[in-house]
């Protein structure tokens, strides 16, 4: 009976390349064993067929940023709990190789309320995290929201700026229309927690339903409710 031996050292061997080689093309997804990637470097290897697959190549993994649609009712660590490979949406059909290392250290820097739904922005890429955070007041986000009630004298152009939410708070000029007879879209930049709510109450509406569908230009598609898809990497807030 052969000794097991980790896969990075089994790689090492295998190609005559360093073991930090080996680790970038196990990270990466490039090493198949019995003919399945494994990404994990201290993988066992007993006897089993090792190969680089097609393409292969050296480099850094770049970080990703994931687009989850949040269902409702979830807080931000039970959505990201949703995102792992058998939620990928089928829609994405421009995915990369899904490697376990896209799930770790995510972080959501635009949250949704946790009775809202839509798009949730995961990354693990600084530069996204600095454009969702510090440039957050001239993104624009657009949400669709299902109301109740009656819409009190002049209550579009109160939403649409000029007026004060409770605690002071000024509304920004923001685009506001009927979608249909309960349904309104709402545009507008750096909504607070709860502010879309709030709003609606502040002209008699009562939001029962909240959805974001886009923040800046980049929009949530049509992926279903607990999905996910990749940003691609020419696409920009």
């Amino acid at each position: 009976m052969t000794e097991s031996v980790r896969l990075d050292k089994h790689l090492v061997a295998l190609l005559g390349c360093s073991r930090g080689e080996a680790r970038q093309y196990i990270e990466g997804g490039w090493v198949l064993v019995d003919g399945a990637m494994v990404d994990a470097p201290q993988h066992p290897i007993d006897g089993q067929h090792v190969e680089l697959a097609p393409g292969a190549r050296l480099g850094e993994i770049e970080p990703v940023t994931l687009l989850l649609h949040k269902p409702a009712g979830l807080d931000t660590q039970a959505a990201i709990a949703l995102v792992t490979p058998a939620t990928l949406s089928p829609l994405d059909v421009s995915a990369p190789r899904v490697l376990k290392r896209h799930f770790h250290h995510l972080e959501a820097p635009m949250p949704l309320d946790d009775d809202a739904s839509g798009l949730l922005v995961l990354t693990q890429d600084h530069g996204v995290k600095r454009r969702l955070t510090e440039d957050a007041a001239h993104l624009e986000q657009e949400y669709i929201v299902d109301v109740e009630g009656t819409l009190a004298p002049y209550g579009l152009t109160k939403l649409a700026g000029g007026t004060l939410l409770d605690g002071g708070w000024p509304l920004p000029p923001c685009q506001v229309s009927w979608q249909s007879e309960t349904r309104l879209r709402i545009a507008i930049k750096r909504a607070r927690p709860g502010q879309i709510a709030r709003m609606c109450a502040l002209v008699d509406l009562r939001a029962v339903a909240v959805r974001r569908l886009r923040i800046g230009s980049v929009g949530l598609s049509k992926i279903a409710p607990g999905t996910w898809r990749y940003l691609r990497a020419d696409a920009r807030f």
